[in-house]
């Protein structure tokens, strides 16, 4: 795609000043905005004060707390994330920071390939939402560095909400066979932060969802339209798009990265433990699985596999039944991009350096030979302050359906608490003492 990618993006940039309306019962305000900062630069409040903090009690007692700031490349970052489900006497650290760690866009037919958040004014994209696309939350208004017209930075652009998730949990208490004789079950709501950012024609939905339960969702969805510039793939590596074969629509590649930096339960130590699940079968015999679990106390470039998974594990602080509490990075579907080192795995843990930032086209210099991409940050360090990036992949083969609006397509993964809690923190009062082993009364 030619530099005409950026055209449209630009000419499309809605500036709106202004204070956002309240719609809901979010506890997130408009106000006044803090000055840019440097390197990158930032919109926040340094100190988190109201207009950049986000509070919200969910359906079944638990609060999700975190402050906000908006980078000049990155867009929208959390910070302090921290979650209090009921029964717990304060709430618990679970992340110092997240956000995105890049967008890469490489063509199928190697013509182009893009950096969409350092190299494509990802985070000057941001859009301005309506009212119906917030439906009863709140639009907070930011204020976007080196936005392209200086004169009205700010953007109605981060929308605060809730939005209904479906069963929490669903258990019948009494006999099987239709012979329950009470239902358990809860409809979980979810708090929802999210913005859209333009980039040459496509918008990207950035949502980051907090579930009642403890689990956090990390998604991108990317609508828009195609390119009209790219209805030119007649290499065999495009897909007719209109009557006949005549316009072809490149494919490309979507790879996302998300960067996080854990702070459990206080402590930027955590340990980080990979789990691998093996079976074996004899004949006759039912297959045995023993799942073995191998600490990473080194800089790893992880790959998933059928039964492998990866969770960060508190240094400082345990359940009520005395685990350790952690978190279980749990990937959605992906696509593995084989074109550039970096996205050659689906994860990786590297020691906290300040100048590491984004997943491939890291601006700042880092020194002699630490090179600009993830992979080159897995150099053998001890993991002391683990830093994780999750790179989740779309290979994108355009379709009829693509025009236009383009339908939504998701990428993402998941952040699943494990021992966080001795129970489901939504279990309601009447089984709160079916924690571990217990005999049936007689």
């Amino acid at each position: 795609m030619p530099d005409s990618r950026l055209r449209r993006a630009r000419a499309r940039a809605a500036a709106a000043i202004g204070a956002s309306a309240l719609l809901g019962t979010v506890a997130i305000a408009a106000g006044p905005v803090g000055s840019a900062q440097a390197a990158p630069r930032t919109a926040a409040a340094a100190d988190c004060s109201a207009p950049y903090r986000i509070e919200q009690k969910l359906d079944g007692g638990t609060t999700w707390r975190m402050c906000w700031h908006y980078e000049s490349k990155a867009g929208l970052v959390l910070d302090d994330v921290s979650y209090q489900p009921k029964g717990e006497s304060a709430p618990i650290k679970v992340l110092t920071s997240a956000k995105l760690g890049q967008i890469h866009v490489p063509y199928d037919d190697g013509s182009n390939e893009y950096d969409d958040l350092t190299g494509q004014d990802f985070a000057q994209g941001l859009q301005q939402l309506d009212p119906a696309e917030c439906p009863g939350g709140t639009i907070k208004t930011v204020r976007v560095p080196d936005a392209w017209d200086p004169d009205h930075p700010n953007v109605k652009g981060l929308c605060a909400t809730t939005r209904a998730r479906g069963h929490a949990y669903r258990m019948g208490e009494g006999g099987f066979g239709g012979g329950q004789n009470k239902v358990y079950q809860l409809q979980g709501k979810d708090l929802l932060l999210y913005t859209v950012n333009q980039v040459g024609w496509y918008e990207y939905i950035t949502e980051w969802r907090f579930a009642g339960d403890g689990t956090m969702t990390m998604q991108v969805g990317a609508t828009g339209t195609l390119s009209p510039m790219d209805y030119d793939a007649g290499d065999g590596r495009g897909w007719p798009i209109g009557k006949g074969a005549k316009d072809y629509a490149t494919s490309h590649a979507h790879n996302v990265f998300w960067r996080l930096n854990f702070g459990l339960d206080g402590s930027p130590k955590s340990k980080v433990e990979q789990y691998d699940s093996k079976t074996t079968a004899a004949s006759g015999r039912i297959p045995k699985t023993k799942t073995t679990r191998t600490k990473v106390t080194k800089e790893l470039a992880g790959d998933a596999a059928a039964a492998r998974w990866w969770r960060v594990v508190s240094s400082a602080g345990k359940n009520k039944d005395g685990h350790p509490r952690s978190y279980e990075i749990v990937p959605g579907h992906t696509t593995k991009y084989q074109g550039r080192s970096f996205t050659k795995h689906d994860v990786y843990f590297t020691e906290y350096n300040k100048c590491e930032q984004f997943a491939s086209n890291n601006l700042r210099n880092c020194g002699a030979r630490a090179g600009k991409s993830v992979d080159r940050w897995v150099n053998g360090q001890t993991l002391k302050h683990p830093i994780v990036w999750v790179n989740i992949g779309f290979h994108h083969i355009a379709r009829d359906e693509d025009q236009e609006p383009m339908p939504l397509h998701w990428q993402g993964f998941q952040l699943s608490p494990r021992d966080v809690t001795a129970m489901n923190p939504l279990t309601p009062p009447a089984l709160s003492g079916h924690n571990g082993h217990t005999e049936e009364a007689r």
